[in-house]
């Protein structure tokens, strides 16, 4: 059932969309708190209920990625497999979340091995930036939009490698079929969704602006409309390249490579940097995974770059000594204790979080148990915090640094996946703000992650830790994770929303650990998020019943619309349970 525009009644809690706002000028409160698409329809989904199956099981952002993934299992593929072929379908029905001219963290674990493993797919930086890339002539930031579109925002994409490297460690399935589902659909066509056609409507300005993106977005000048038949030959060129290659060095090497770079460069409006040797040189890189502990679990995920499961980590970590399961889902105490546990993991993250292998990082000391365990003594009362600041956790390394000011705003995708082996991925992939930069190359969009970076490279004399470098990762929020109990796997969970994501992350495994809601239950309960101080409560919801009550503790309540993505799964010794997100148009889909 699909109401578009309304909130729709679900399970506990009724919901609405989001809206997007552009142009606003740098700056990380204002700015890092608008979600970056907007919200089309709410579809109740399998009556409210979660997804149940038995031997595998794929929650994906849509349809055709879902059933294209779970073809690949139905044929005896792990879920690597059907990973890789959801992104490639993802990247043609999903153009302005992900796609090849993106980024993506994954977090896997191998059932044979027992071992999570994260690999590192995050755009880098070419290397002629420089710290100035998004200054003006007098050294002030650049407004938002004024970087994004065009080629100066466009980082070294890191999806098509991290796909391949993921295949070469653990595919089975031949790597041809994998590609094949995406290349047939895109050369017979699919219908534009409401999603898509809405997203274009209101972008139509920024993607008439580069000829190949609005000749495929907008073509004779008119919008796509929900129910045209697209077809993208470009893409599926693009494809065919891969496919007859059987691997993936045509992207980085080669005509594909070389219009990359061109189209990069030569956008008259705001050129860019990007060479074919950051394109050859790129690499994707095997990081340790971050687990954090919370209810005898292992709540575990992708490290710097990413702040994801470092703050997921902390916001749980600071929540540890509370009985959230007493108090309740509807209790203000309770979220005044996840706002400002939130707030406390912000500040740490704006102070010390960016790619650690440019900045040093005090990485083990933000998850300490005796720091978090002395810190969430600050939450021990009954009113709002009325001030935050960062902590000082155990660090090996004496350096001063700044507050981040990074705007974030990624049009990103999760997908969730289990196979019949028992085999785990979560994976978030994303080009950064809806369409990207706008600039579209072989019949894909290329990202504009460089955005992800401080515009400014310090403050009050001190360096801010996210600043642009040559080769550097910008600092993401991406948060895929996977949720272990006694070594084994129980949730597999990640969402899309920019900074939001970790709010987002950390209310499910709350809800469901916490609270005991299902795991459809957890992802389509309200959104509520406190990063920089205000708390932002999803419109339309029963939690808007908290605005008064969270005002009486001393919060500024916004009630917005809170445009989450949030897939997941719950393996249980019976079976598995999936949940998609009604605010989006994705699925659940088992065997």
């Amino acid at each position: 059932m699909t109401r578009p525009f309304k909130a729709t009644q679900i399970l506990l809690f009724p919901f609405l969309g989001v809206s997007f706002l552009a142009g606003m000028a740098h700056g990380q409160t204002a700015a890092d708190s608008v979600a970056p698409e907007v919200t089309t329809a709410i579809t109740v989904k399998n009556n409210g209920k979660p997804v149940t199956g038995t031997k595998w099981m794929v929650s994906v952002a849509n349809p055709h990625a879902a059933l294209a993934a779970s073809n690949i299992l139905k044929a005896g593929g792990t879920a690597i497999d059907a990973a890789i072929t959801a992104q490639f379908v993802l990247g043609l029905v999903e153009p302005q979340s992900s796609g090849l001219g993106g980024g993506a963290f994954l977090v896997y674990f191998d059932a044979k091995t027992g071992k999570t493993t994260t690999l590192d797919g995050r755009e880098t930086a070419p290397m002629a930036a420089t710290p100035q890339l998004f200054q003006d002539e007098n050294g002030e930031p650049l407004k938002f939009f004024d970087a994004v579109v065009g080629g100066r925002s466009v980082g070294t994409p890191g999806t098509p490698a991290l796909l391949w490297g993921m295949h070469t460690r653990w595919g089975k399935t031949p790597w041809q079929d994998l590609i094949l589902p995406a290349l047939q659909l895109s050369e017979r066509g699919f219908k534009v969704s409401a999603r898509l056609a809405a997203l274009v409507e209101r972008n139509v300005k920024t993607l008439s602006h580069h000829p190949a993106t609005a000749d495929y977005f907008l073509p004779k000048g008119t919008p796509l409309q929900e129910g045209d038949l697209l077809r993208n030959k470009a893409y599926a060129d693009t494809l065919r390249t891969l496919y007859d290659a059987n691997n993936v060095e045509p992207f980085y090497h080669g005509k594909l490579a070389n219009k990359i770079v061109e189209t990069v460069r030569s956008f008259e409006k705001n050129k860019g940097v990007l060479s074919s040797t950051d394109l050859s040189s790129y690499r994707i890189k095997q990081r340790p995974p971050v687990c954090a502990e919370y209810r005898s679990h292992q709540v575990c995920g992708m490290g710097p770059p990413s702040s994801g499961a470092l703050t997921v980590g902390q916001i749980l970590g600071l929540l540890e000594p509370y009985d959230l399961k007493t108090l309740g889902p509807t209790n203000p105490q309770s979220w005044r204790l996840i706002g400002d546990a939130s707030r406390l993991a912000f500040a740490d993250r704006g102070r010390y979080m960016a790619d650690s292998d440019y900045v040093p990082m005090p990485t083990k000391g933000l998850l300490k148990p005796t720091y978090l365990k002395a810190r969430s003594t600050l939450l021990n009362t009954n009113k709002a915090l009325e001030a935050v600041t960062p902590g000082q956790p155990e660090w090996d390394h004496a350096f001063l640094q700044a507050d981040d000011e990074a705007i974030e705003l990624p049009s990103t995708t999760h997908f969730s996946i289990v196979d019949q082996d028992g085999n785990a991925v979560s994976m978030t992939s994303t080009i950064e703000n809806g369409f990207g930069s706008r600039l579209m190359v072989g019949g894909f969009l290329l990202n504009n992650e460089l955005t992800d970076f401080s515009f400014r490279t310090h403050k009050d004399g001190n360096p801010i830790a996210n600043r642009v470098e040559p080769g550097k990762r910008p600092r993401s929020s991406m948060a895929p994770t996977i949720v272990l109990k006694d070594g084994k796997p129980i949730l597999v969970i990640g969402s899309p929303g920019g900074s939001s994501i970790i709010g987002y992350v950390a209310k499910t495994i709350i809800a469901h650990l916490d609270w005991g809601m299902d795991i459809q239950a957890a992802i389509s309960s309200p959104n509520l998020v406190n990063r920089f101080g205000t708390y932002d409560i999803e419109a339309g919801t029963a939690a808007e019943a908290l605005v008064a009550p969270l005002e009486a503790l001393g919060y500024t309540v916004k009630t917005k619309d809170m445009n989450s993505g949030l897939h997941g799964i719950v393996i249980k010794p019976d079976g598995l349970e999936g949940g998609a997100d009604p605010r989006r148009e994705g699925i659940v889909l088992a065997e």
